[in-house]
């Protein structure tokens, strides 16, 4: 920040002031001195020029009133803000609070104790509640409209300071002797603050001012310190809260009368004076200091004794009572800001986020894009490019360098553990330093270099992109950067305190005032000179010849680089200080295409130097972005930061240096041949091209020519020349019209020549495609349908950019653009329109197959099939079914397309299902592709596995149907394959009986294929039997369970025979029973134990029972038929000794008839019975 003196305004009768204070909402300034002096003044901004904005406006005292009501000197003065009232008190303890009415200031309320003097009053930060606290100890706590809401005497307490926290919630009282206390919103004591700033501090001392940061702008950084308390010895501690036991320290070294922090937290002013060792009095100084203690800015103020200090509401100006004076000083902030190409980007803080809002405000097209950026450090330009420098993160010490484009689209990011204080960047490199080191990094940008820039590129791409060089280190160049960071964090005796840099040089500046010239890109140390004061901001000119030097004063100077000069000892040297000098100075900026020009910034004047000679100032109070072509654009950025989320096209201001302004008057007001003479005299190309420009409007085409020859536009040129050849004035008129961008004027003049062609072209040329349909409809004879296409398209490329869909989908039909179309169906997900439009392709279209795609993304898989196949990619459909599960289309494609590769896909697949034990999903796969053999295998795998755990049998049951389903499943296809071969030759019994053999001849699985039922037959028998047990039919039970023996394969022959013991014991067949405890106490399976209860139950039995069946047993009857095995009923168990019986379709088995007639499924395989 730089900081002058501005303007004084005199208090009549050289009366002495006490305090002032300016009002941050109106701007008013109250100030209070001796005999009851109060007055309350506004500065407001006089110009008559609508670009005056600003700090560079002249500015007179709208307001100048005394208000009277204080016999005695008034000590206090204090605003609320958000009521418009002031509140003032003086030497007897008399508190007047005064309000504003039709343009002046009246009494509103008067409260005099008699008892003691205020010393300090303090509205909260919402304007409701004040609190005034006297000397004797007594704290007055009312609301904004004069009641009291509490009062308290703090007994054998002396007051004189008081503040309120942000929130309201808290009160600091400071003592007399410099004891600060905290007590709660309702006055009850909470505890003493430490304060450390007061360590080994002897004597007495009082606090000199307390003033707590509300945040209402937001905060520079998260966590940022803001409450500032001052001692008179100029000790000062800064804390982030009121019990921060770690706050930031500073000893100003002087005698401090008043502290307060700027509008946004950012900085704080420390008003007092100074002993001086010259001279005998002490010197007025205000010290500005950010949060974190760091010194930005001394101001040196005349007069005796300095009383108040006080901050305008934007910080932009500052108002000190000295003496019977009031003092104004303009502040001319470090904004964190930047320009690249045509953007002003610019950070400011936001009272509802943490992070810094980073804008890049467009303003050619007026556009803006903001970024939130966290703990910024700096912005930093070059071309096209910015370089934004954060904190990572609070734990730990690291910082982000990240490149941006000019809307904030981040390209490139590096980390660096060396802390950015100081960033300067060229078109190939970004060099950042911290105090003792300084870092290089090369970066790329996709961007269009010249072949010789791309040589040096690549050749300094081999030796790395980054690299780290220590400040008191001397690179040779030769590549010995090393790319680590631990010695760059040694401490050096003699710190950098800025740097800048050229496509070919970097200088850094040291604080002794040395200063480093490095060669770039390979960093050599070429050169060391000696100044005797220290750099704080450098600039090179376009050619790297010369250096601009500022100091912390603001005095401006310039160094020779390269000149040979004698010193006093006749020694030669390289580098001259010219005898050049300003005082002042903010800003400079050399011309970007001339050495010798540069424009810089003194109080609130811009000059423009030619080889050091001024031109007359022009008021503005701008910073400047750019400097080329005779112009110098500038940035208001004071303006804009009033309002940063709305900055308006009026804050950017373009000045045109003299030489320009004097070539425009004299083609304006003389003519072109004496214009041209001046120019001649004064060349630059944009002069030149000014002549061809004015020289083109009147047609005179040879100086035009000649003009643009000068400034090397070929383009120019070759404009001319097409002008020279044609024919027609109004032609040429036309022609020019549209070079000079006024296209509406050259699309008249053409259409007035009946040339609509030439009006089309035009619009063509400039992609106004709407323009161009209208031109084209509108026009006699018929429109050309090329043309016609081609706009239609155009447009619906418009709205799609613009994510318009349905718009687009209007304008690709009728140009019928079937690609676009697609993706525009697509977005829409408006799938039916995407399938008419594969419908209406023709075969082996190239956008089938990308329709196709669109498709299997949503997982629409018959669509994508079709329309893979109807561009004859049969391999593709198959993977699409693959891809989406479909695998019985596959394998029906592969089939019917003759593809081998779909087996061992299959194969593939199912292993991986299996390998993670998806067997259900495996046996899934193969029953769609059906694979039906192998899919009952595995069914078969999951039923023993099931069998073995011996839980739940009727689950058992329903996995052995299943798997005995898939191989009737298998049976089928088998005989259909046959029919199919055999179609019209053999009788179907012939192809049935084929089935059977190739059936068989393919199976080796037999035992799977013949005897498919026998697990379902067992269980469903197993369960027949409990169920008809339970049910009481023990006959029945008996029978059915005497089939179990057959199947002791499957049901372990423990529970057969156990199960047929319990249903003959029960149907008192103690002969079967008899039988079964035999077989049973014979089983090899049991242990001892076991075996011994049975034996012992079967004597237990049969001691009380006879060992024979009363009734003949059907074990006997069970006569075997002639042709094997009766059948039997699968609904009674019972054998089946009728002719005429039921058979079911799907498992074959069989049922009496009467029986099967209640029932609507097959009891053993569910199928319907009907």
């Amino acid at each position: 920040m730089f900081i002058y003196l501005s303007k004084k305004i005199a208090i009549p009768n050289g009366l002495k002031l006490r305090c002032v204070s300016w009002n941050k909402e109106q701007g008013f300034i109250a100030c209070g001195g001796e005999d009851g002096l109060l007055k309350v003044l506004k500065l407001e901004v006089q110009a008559d020029d609508a670009k005056l904005k600003g700090l560079a406006a002249p500015s007179n005292l709208s307001m100048n009133q005394t208000l009277e009501g204080h016999s005695d000197a008034v000590q206090v003065v204090t605003w609320n803000e958000q009521y418009q009232k002031l509140t003032t008190s003086d030497q007897n303890g008399l508190i007047i609070v005064w309000m504003l009415y039709k343009g002046s200031w009246y009494e509103e309320m008067i409260n005099n104790r008699n008892k003691s003097v205020v010393r300090s009053m303090s509205w909260n930060a919402d304007g409701q509640k004040i609190c005034i606290v006297y000397e004797d100890g007594a704290v007055i706590v009312g609301s904004v409209d004069g009641n009291r809401i509490w009062g308290k005497e703090l007994k054998g307490i002396q007051l004189c300071h008081v503040a309120w926290s942000p929130d309201s919630k808290i009160l600091l009282f400071g003592m007399a002797n410099g004891e600060i206390h905290i007590y709660d919103s309702q006055g009850n004591f909470i505890v003493k603050m430490s304060v450390n700033c007061l360590v080994n501090v002897t004597g007495a001392v009082s606090i000199a001012g307390i003033h707590w940061y509300a945040g209402t702008e937001g905060y520079v950084e998260t966590d940022c310190p803001c409450l500032a308390i001052c001692f008179d010895n100029g000790r000062n501690q800064i804390m982030r809260h009121e019990n921060d036991e770690n706050p930031v320290l500073i000893d100003t070294g002087m005698n401090v009368v008043g502290i307060q922090w700027n509008h946004c937290g950012s900085v704080l002013a420390v008003a007092g004076s100074q002993k001086t060792d010259t001279q005998d009095k002490d010197l007025n100084v205000v010290q500005f200091y950010n949060p974190f203690g760091e010194h930005l800015r001394t101001l040196k103020l005349p007069g005796k004794q300095v009383a108040a200090v006080s901050w305008e509401g934007r910080g932009l100006r500052i108002a000190l009572a000295v003496d019977s004076f009031i003092y104004f000083a303009n502040i001319r902030p470090d904004y964190k800001w930047g320009y690249c190409s045509n953007t002003v980007v610019y950070a400011h803080t936001r009272p509802d986020r943490p992070e810094y809002c980073v804008v890049f405000w467009d303003t050619k097209n007026n556009e803006k894009y903001i970024k939130f950026v966290k703990s910024l450090i700096s912005i930093t330009t070059c071309g096209d490019f910015c370089i934004l420098a954060t904190k990572a993160d609070d734990s730990h010490p690291q910082y982000v360098l990240v490149l941006c484009n000019s809307i904030g689209t981040p390209l490139d990011s590096k980390y660096i553990d060396i802390e950015p204080l100081f960033v300067t960047m060229t078109r190939t490199h970004v060099i950042a330093a911290s105090k003792e080191a300084f870092y290089i990094w090369q970066y790329r940008v996709a961007k269009k270099l010249t072949a010789m820039e791309i040589n040096q590129v690549s050749r300094t791409r081999k030796e790395g992109r980054e690299r780290v060089y220590h400040i008191d280190d001397s690179p040779s160049g030769a590549g010995d950067g090393m790319f680590d960071f631990s010695k760059a964090l040694v401490a050096t005796r003699n710190p950098i305190c800025c740097i800048t840099a050229s496509d070919k040089i970097l200088i850094t500046g040291r604080e002794s005032g040395t200063i480093q010239r490095y060669t770039l890109p390979n960093v050599g140390l070429v050169q060391k000179y000696e100044l005797n004061y220290r750099a704080y901001q450098m600039s090179l000119n376009c050619n790297s010849s010369r250096l601009a030097i500022i100091d912390i004063t603001g005095l401006l100077t310039f160094f020779e680089l390269d000149a040979r000069v004698y010193d006093s000892t006749g020694q030669q040297v390289i580098g001259e200080l010219l005898k050049f000098e300003r005082k002042d100075v903010w800003d400079m900026k050399w011309a970007n295409d001339n050495p010798d020009l540069f424009a810089m910034m003194e109080k609130t004047r811009m000059y423009v130097f030619r080889n050091l000679d001024p031109e007359e100032p022009i008021q503005t109070s701008g910073y400047i972005c750019n400097f080329e072509d005779l112009e110098i654009k500038s940035v208001l950025l004071d303006e804009i930061l009033k309002d940063p989320e709305h900055p308006n096209k009026d804050y950017i201001l373009n000045f045109e240096i003299r030489s320009l302004r004097d070539s425009r008057a004299l083609i304006e007001k003389v003519g072109i041949e004496d214009a041209s003479q001046f120019i001649e005299d004064n060349p630059h190309p944009r002069l030149w091209r000014l002549l061809a420009e004015a020289a083109l409007q009147k047609l005179d085409l040879k100086t035009a020519e000649q003009a643009f020859v000068r400034c090397k536009d070929y383009q120019g040129i070759e404009f001319v020349k097409r002008l020279g050849n044609l024919q027609s004035e109004s032609m040429k008129q036309a022609e020019v019209a549209a070079y000079f961008g006024r296209f509406e004027e050259a699309e008249r003049m053409y259409l007035d020549m009946d040339r609509r062609d030439l009006a089309i072209s035009l619009r063509i040329k400039l992609g106004d495609w709407f323009r161009v349909l209208q031109l084209l409809k509108t026009g006699s004879g018929d429109a050309d349908d090329t043309l016609l296409e081609q706009a239609y398209n155009a447009i619906g490329d418009y709205f799609a950019d613009r994510q318009k869909w349905l718009n687009a989908v209007q304008y690709y039909l009728q140009g019928r653009n079937q690609e676009r179309l697609a993706e525009c169906y697509y977005m829409l997900e408006d799938y039916e329109g995407l399938e008419k439009l594969a419908s209406s392709l023709p075969e082996n279209n190239k956008l089938l197959p990308d329709i196709a795609h669109m498709f299997v993304t949503v997982g629409m898989c018959e669509q994508a099939v079709a329309a893979y196949l109807k561009s004859n990619q049969f391999k593709a459909a198959v993977d699409t079914c693959v891809h989406l599960n479909q695998w019985n289309k596959a394998v029906e494609l592969a089939k019917n397309h003759n593809m081998k590769e779909i087996g061992s896909l299959l194969a593939k697949y199912a292993s991986h299902l299996l390998e993670k034990n998806n067997t259900l999903d495996a046996i899934e796969l193969y029953r769609k592709a059906h694979h039906f053999l192998d899919a009952a295998k595995l069914m078969f795998q999951v039923a023993d596995e099931e069998a073995k755990k011996r839980t739940k049998p009727l689950r058992v049951k329903k996995l052995y149907v299943l798997a005995a389903l898939l191989v009737e499943n298998y049976h089928d296809q088998i005989k259909n394959t046959q029919k199919g071969k055999g179609k019209g030759k053999r009788s179907e019994a012939t192809s049935a009986l084929a089935g059977l053999l190739e059936e068989d001849a393919s199976s080796s699985d037999n035992r799977i294929i013949d005897n498919a039922w026998r697990g379902a037959e067992a269980y469903h028998f197993f369960l027949l039997a409990q169920r008809q047990l339970y049910e009481g039919y023990v006959d029945a039970a008996m029978r059915t369970a005497l089939h179990l023996r057959d199947y002791e394969d499957i049901i372990p022959a423990v529970e057969i025979y156990s199960m047929l013991a319990l249903c003959a014991c029960a149907n008192r067949a103690f002969g079967t029973c008899s039988k079964a405890f035999i077989r049973l106490e014979s089983l090899e399976s049991l242990t001892l134990e076991q075996r011994q209860q049975y034996e012992d139950l079967a004597l237990e039995i049969f001691t009380k029972h006879n060992p024979k069946d009363n009734k003949k047993s059907d074990l006997e009857s069970l006569a075997e038929g002639g042709e094997g095995k009766l059948p039997t009923c699968i609904v009674t168990g019972r054998t089946i000794t009728e002719y005429q019986f039921w058979m079911c379709t799907i498992c074959k088995h069989c049922a009496h008839e009467q029986e099967i007639s209640n029932l609507n499924f097959c009891p053993l395989c569910h199928s319907s019975v009907a």
